[in-house]
């Protein structure tokens, strides 16, 4: 049974985060595209806009050296324009290294990623390798 369109595109958008590849994130999102990252460090907050979220994506790797990854551990979808991405995020910055599970839960509307909406198990332990 093939994949489902949702998973392979969320998939596609990992492979091309990892690429460092934004003009391919670009094509997989809606123009008004919101990424909405918690806590309250300085990268968190609602990025509305593709020039917003690819912003903040290169500012991950500018923090980190070019460190950030998050490799992805598995996709599920519900057919109805939601999909679940699990993660698991590794990262260095200031001599601090940062690992923990996390997920996105993205709505797609058509072929395009309209919202992504961010969780994380310890928005302490977040913040205080963000601030």
């Amino acid at each position: 049974m093939a994949e489902h369109p949702h998973a392979t595109l969320v998939r596609k958008g990992y492979d091309a985060f990892l690429r460092v590849d934004m003009d391919a994130l670009r094509g997989l999102m809606t123009a008004d595209v919101t990424h909405h990252v918690p806590g309250r460090h300085p990268l968190s907050g609602d990025f509305k806009g593709q020039d917003a979220v690819i912003g903040m994506y290169e500012r991950l790797f500018q923090e980190t050296g070019g460190s950030f990854r998050a490799d992805l551990r598995g996709v599920f979808v519900d057919g109805r324009g939601h999909a679940v991405a699990l993660h698991h995020v590794t990262a260095e910055r200031e001599g601090r290294r940062h690992h923990e599970d996390g997920c996105l839960i993205l709505r797609i509307v058509g072929d395009k990623i309209t919202d992504i909406d961010e969780c994380v198990p310890d928005l302490g332990k977040n913040d205080d390798f963000w601030a």
